[in-house]
């Protein structure tokens, strides 16, 4: 019975390792609550290594990548912009690993599910562009960057009738969590799907994929019903 579950690639955060942290040398790390929310869904999930070279080796035996979130940047380069200090923090060795796992998934025709910061990287990989930073960007902006706990909600999200997502959900709005400095200014290729109430860009996903989904908040705290929903027809499509 295990051997049908749908094999599904968690990817991982990456720390340079030092005094005082888990580890003095450079580690790995991922929350729990990302492996749990694929496993409730009927996922296997395994955590995957930055190894670029790799990738599509890697996504040869998955059925299906979750590319995560995390407390960095996507490089400005990627949607042809220069770095400031609106983005003060990358992590190159992860972006790059993530970007080679999205395009070996999308070439395989895999589905892809991309959380927070893996959105702002799928909406880049889907030739988009990303705000540098919310607030310098849209004055008077919700605050993205929630000030209570993330397993609450922070704001909630318009889904567009007619998308994919709105299908998944079955309905109009949902409560989301908010943890983001900066947001998908422009698609790209992709369609959105949903949108905060100060019009930031919540969801995108591309019409001609099996599943390539990326929301801006975190559903791996299924603080909405939609959040299962999401990682259910995720894991349902790994399987098909």
């Amino acid at each position: 019975m295990t051997a049908s579950l749908p094999l599904i690639g968690v990817t991982l955060d990456q720390e340079p390792g030092g005094p005082g942290q888990y580890s003095a040398f450079p580690w790995y790390a991922v929350r729990a609550n990302y492996m749990s929310a694929v496993v409730k869904a009927g996922g296997l999930p395994v955590a995957l290594s930055h190894m670029p070279c790799l990738a599509a080796e890697v996504v040869s035996r998955l059925d299906g990548l979750v590319v995560t979130g995390g407390a960095f940047d996507i490089d400005p380069a990627l949607y042809g912009e220069a770095r400031d200090e609106r983005t003060p923090l990358l992590k190159p060795g992860r972006t790059q690993a993530e970007l080679k796992l999205i395009e070996a998934a999308r070439a395989r025709g895999i589905p892809v599910f991309g959380i927070c910061g893996g959105m702002q990287l799928l909406a880049a990989v889907l030739g988009g562009t990303l705000y540098q930073d919310i607030e310098v960007a849209i004055p008077g902006a919700l605050p993205h960057e929630q000030p209570n706990p993330r397993d609450e909600a922070g704001h909630c999200v318009s889904v567009v009738p007619g998308t994919r997502l709105a299908g998944i959900v079955g309905r109009a709005s949902m409560a989301v969590n908010s943890s983001h400095h900066q947001a998908v200014r422009d698609p790209g290729q992709a369609v959105v799907s949903a949108r905060a109430e100060d019009g930031v860009i919540e969801a995108i996903e591309d019409s001609e994929a099996v599943f390539c989904i990326g929301v801006q908040w975190h559903p791996e705290f299924s603080i909405d019903p939609g959040d299962r929903a999401l990682f259910a027809a995720f894991v349902a499509a790994a399987r098909g």
